[in-house]
């Protein structure tokens, strides 16, 4: 991303801006430029905002200049005042296009809603102005970020950049892909049944998940069902933790007000989590579905790390029964049908979201309430059958990467949605318990793909095959703790995509 760093993440980033070794200008310029090289390659922005992003880093150069000669003039260079800088000034981020910024159109994924210029920032945006974060764009997302996968109409798939064939995710897919094409260190998403861990896996990155409540959807959002959290998606476990420190900040009238870390969420980085007793699950959960063996041989070889390092590994079963997961259907076909669409824009939505918004109004006002019930009685059993445990090891997705267009079905939207179940069987359970979880790129593999009727299959390059760590409700010092050490024992960032 700049000439004096090979792939930095946002902190080391930061730190170089902030030393003076790189501009901000320049990294923005450089940014943009990768943004317009690799971004069409991976579908990643849906688009670019060169204007604000140099008037952003402009600003920031200004005040990085400032503060240097205030440093001079009273010769105390390194002091304090150089702290009062914004932790990640300069830094250039993308907005997933389901997140408001001011003046910038957001069309939420879709082609058949007039596209919505705001006049005011989301909150979270808010904060990563705040935090000195440049933004050079909103990232794809699928229509009204419904689908695991972001093949949207308003522009090309989102790819992984490991295998341009292959999907990068969703509903965050623009995002991932951003980040593992190294367009920008890190990247806002948003996750209601996966949609940060699902693309992190599929790209090769970090994403997490926090509780329920830690990231606030004030000052302007809601918090719905309470499915979905915001986050980020970044090549490293302490970017991760640095920007959930930038993010968990309330907002006047949130109803979750969680206890705040000892320190911060950075500092639990180089903390030791102590000797933990953790859950190994293979066996999918909200569906019957099919384990490819590079996804087992993922939390294998993660199991005997964490043997390694001392602490208790145990096979577990699935919490709950299968259909236990039924509210999850109601909640999210009843949140697609709550969005405001205008009549004469139905038609034109694609055929999962119309199939999902029909479902939802099948639903009657009881039958919603009962989900909400449900699902906070299922909060309840999982954490009382998984009480003996602190976190729970177990695969990201089913499968490796799918091929872009796999899971998607036009013409039939039930077996689409019921593919994307079955590739993705356990991400969902911690949506719908609030639980934090994070997918960690752990393991890279070379699945053997099948013969297609084209001919034979063209070689497959390696692919990265995430795992999930699930913590309980509040306990993200415990996870970030956990999934710093295992970034030391099973490190990928020397690993770079053949798009990069």
């Amino acid at each position: 991303m700049t000439s004096g760093l090979a792939a930095p993440t946002a902190l080391e980033l930061a730190a170089a801006i902030r030393q003076g070794d790189v501009l901000p200008t320049q990294v923005a310029q450089q940014a943009l430029e990768r943004a317009r090289l690799l971004g069409p390659q991976v579908g990643a922005f849906v688009e670019l905002t060169p204007e604000l992003a140099l008037e952003q880093a402009s600003a920031t150069q200004r005040l990085l200049r400032t503060s240097t000669e205030r440093l001079l003039g009273t010769g105390t260079a390194g002091s304090g005042e150089a702290g009062a800088l914004p932790p990640f000034a300069g830094v250039p981020v993308g907005i997933k296009d389901l997140s408001l910024v001011a003046g910038v159109p957001t069309r939420f994924g879709s082609a058949a809603l007039p596209p919505l210029v705001p006049e005011f920032d989301d909150g979270a945006v808010t904060l990563l102005r705040r935090a000195g974060c440049v933004i050079v764009g909103k990232t794809s997302t699928p229509e009204l970020g419904l689908p695991c996968y972001t093949e949207p109409e308003t522009g090309p798939p989102a790819r992984t950049p490991w295998d341009l064939t292959r999907s990068a995710g969703g509903s965050s897919g623009g995002s991932a892909a951003a980040v593992a094409a190294g367009i920008v260190p890190v990247a806002l998403g948003s996750d209601g049944g996966g949609s940060i861990r699902i693309p992190a896996s599929a790209c090769g990155l970090v994403g997490l998940k926090p509780t329920r409540g830690r990231i606030s959807w004030g000052p302007h959002g809601v918090d719905r069902a309470g499915l979905a959290s915001l986050g980020v998606l970044t090549r490293d476990v302490r970017d991760t933790a640095a920007f959930l420190d930038v993010l968990a900040a309330p907002w006047l009238g949130d109803q979750f007000l969680l206890p705040r870390p000892r320190t911060s969420y950075l500092d639990a980085c180089e903390r030791h989590p102590g000797r933990l007793r953790i859950g190994l699950l293979t066996r999918p959960v909200i569906a019957d579905a099919r384990v490819h063996p590079a996804c087992l041989e993922a939390v294998r070889i993660t199991a005997e790390a964490l043997e390694a390092m001392g602490h208790v590994v145990e096979p577990v079963a699935p919490p709950v029964a299968v259909e236990r997961w039924d509210p999850f259907r109601v909640l999210w076909s009843v949140g697609a049908a709550s969005v405001p669409v205008p009549p004469e824009a139905e038609p034109g939505l694609v055929p999962l979201t119309r199939w999902l918004r029909d479902q939802g109004r099948r639903w009657s006002g009881v039958d919603y309430a009962n989900a909400i019930a449900d699902s906070q009685l299922l909060a309840r059993d999982v954490a009382e059958a998984w009480a003996g445990f602190d976190v729970i090891v177990c695969p990201t997705l089913a499968q490796p990467p799918a091929p872009v267009g796999a899971l998607r079905n036009d013409a039939d939207p039930a077996a689409d949605f019921a593919a994307q179940t079955e590739f993705t069987p356990w991400t969902s359970l911690w949506n719908l318990t609030g639980a934090p979880s994070v997918s960690l790129p752990l393991h890279w593999a070379r699945p053997v793909p099948s013969t297609g009727p084209a001919g034979p299959p063209a070689p497959v390059g390696e692919l990265p095959i995430g795992v999930m760590l699930g913590a309980r409700s509040g306990q993200e010092e415990v996870l970030l703790a956990l999934a710093a050490r295992l970034e030391d024992a099973l490190p990928w960032r020397h690993r770079r995509p053949p798009v990069w």
